[in-house]
This record gives C-alpha cells, sequence and structure tokens, in this order.
C-alpha cells in the first residue's frame, strides 16, 4: 500500500513538472512552449527579481564593480535594444518590462535576465570567451528567453509543488529523515533536473531566434557551446545536471538552424544588421 501511495505521488509530480503549454507560439521559427507549471503569481516572481537585481547592481557598484568599461556597456546595450522588440512574439509581457542591461567587472563566466528584463553580463564571458556581436546575441538571447518564457517562475513553482509533495509522502508513509531525504533526491533526479535541462534547450532555441530576428548570426549559438567546451571545466554526467552536454546543445542548435536562418536573412534585407 505504501508503495503504490509512493508511486501514485512522484508519478503525478512527474507530469507536473515538465508539463508544456498546448499552444505554440503563432509564428514562423523555433517550436518552443511555455511551461503550464505557473503556481506563484507572476506580480511577486517580478518584484522579487527586481529587488535582488537592485540588491545586486548596489553590491557591484559599491565595490567599483559595475559599468566601468563604458564601450562594452553601450555595446551590450545596442545589442539588447535589437533583441527586445521581437521579444513579445513569445511573452506579450515583455513590452511593459523596465529593462535594464549592466555590466559586471569580474572574471566570472556568466550572464543572466532574471524576470521582467533585468540583464547582466559579467565580463569574464566577454573576455574569456573573445565573444563577437554575434556571440553576444546568441548569450544575450538565451537569457532572456529564460524571462520570456518564464522559467524562473516555473522553477519556483515546481519546488514548491516537489516540497509539498515530499512531505506529504513522508507524513503518509512514516519516513524518517533518512528516508524523506532519499525521496527528495529521488525526485530531483525524475522531476528537477530534467525540467531544469529542457528549459536550457528551449533557452537556446529561442535566443537563436530572437538573435536572428535582430539580424544577428544564429550559427554563433553553436560556436559559443564549441568555445565553452574548449574553455575546460568537467561536465557531470547530463542525466545529473541541469544543463544539457555541451555535444548535445550544439546538435540541438544546428538541427534547428534551418527554421531561424530565414529569419537572418529577411533581417539583413531588411535593415537589421550592423
Amino acid at each position: 500500500m505504501k508503495q503504490a501511495v509512493l508511486a501514485a505521488l512522484l508519478a503525478a509530480l512527474c507530469l507536473a513538472g515538465p508539463a508544456r503549454a498546448a499552444e505554440a507560439p503563432p509564428h514562423e521559427g523555433v517550436d518552443v512552449q511555455k511551461s503550464r507549471l505557473l503556481l506563484l503569481p507572476k506580480s511577486t516572481v517580478e518584484n522579487s527579481a527586481g529587488q535582488q537585481y537592485s540588491q545586486l547592481m548596489r553590491a557591484a557598484a559599491q565595490q567599483g564593480a559595475l559599468n566601468t568599461d563604458r564601450q562594452q556597456v553601450e555595446r551590450l546595450r545596442a545589442i539588447a535594444r535589437r533583441l527586445i522588440p521581437p521579444a513579445a512574439r513569445f511573452n506579450p509581457d515583455a513590452q511593459r518590462w523596465r529593462w535594464e542591461v549592466n555590466l559586471i567587472n569580474s572574471r566570472t563566466v556568466n550572464a543572466f535576465c532574471m524576470p521582467g528584463g533585468k540583464i547582466a553580463f559579467y565580463s569574464g564571458i566577454i573576455s574569456a570567451l573573445k565573444l563577437t556581436d554575434d556571440e553576444v546575441a546568441v548569450i544575450m538571447g538565451h537569457e532572456v528567453a529564460h524571462a520570456l518564457l518564464e522559467h524562473g517562475r516555473a522553477r519556483m513553482s515546481e519546488q514548491v509543488l516537489k516540497n509539498v509533495g515530499v512531505s506529504v509522502a513522508a507524513a503518509l508513509l512514516n519516513l524518517g529523515q533518512m528516508s524523506t531525504s532519499m525521496l527528495a533526491q529521488a525526485s530531483d533526479l525524475a522531476i528537477s533536473l530534467p525540467f531544469s535541462r529542457r528549459h536550457e534547450t528551449d533557452a537556446d532555441l529561442v535566443g537563436m531566434e530572437l538573435a536572428a530576428r535582430a539580424g544577428y548570426d544564429p550559427r554563433a549559438a553553436a560556436n559559443v557551446w564549441r568555445k565553452m567546451s574548449e574553455l575546460g571545466g568537467k561536465q557531470p554526467p547530463q542525466f545529473l545536471s541541469t544543463h544539457p552536454a555541451h555535444a548535445t546543445r550544439i546538435r540541438e542548435i544546428e538541427a534547428n538552424l534551418p527554421r531561424v536562418l530565414p529569419l537572418y536573412e529577411a533581417a539583413r534585407q531588411n535593415g537589421e544588421t550592423r
């Protein structure tokens, strides 16, 4: 009986985790759909993200690390100005977001976009990968895609659901602390990690489309992951990672290039070039 209850609960969580909406974006390009697991209010997530972003920027400013390279800051903001208009194709709310783009002087190889359009690049990712404008555009597009597809809100909702599920299962099955911990770990492997890997793949594809529509070469997305692979750093096995393996990402990107290259050519013909 206990095993049946546990199996049913885990099955329910698995179904809820990576669930995807039935409707597809009404336009040509990549086939990516938003998760329907959005339990938390949109305003709550965006307000929280805005506060965290402001705190991070204040801390960087206090350390003398915020926007110290004006040329690079303007470069990032110019690329963002071209990526933002097509963003509404994936999320109409993007038109009301108060977008921000900042550069933090740090060796960290990273960039992000918080819910509500709060973008930040670390100088380390630009210098370590020697990024071209096309490569900056696909990275920025990838990060913006996470915000457009509400991946932060979905992950927060998924975590709430998982925590509730684990607590209910532990109570029903009278599990001790160790068994409850094992259940939580099993839930991570079954739900959280695949859910996150799907988000990364979707963000890669939407980022390519945003870059292409803005007149940046989407083929740069594969170049970025080749550079990341060469940069080093051993990846964990894919089934234990929140991110797909580099080779997997490159294959997925290249398989979807025929969907976005016509958009890139059309943008170039319409004058969306540097």
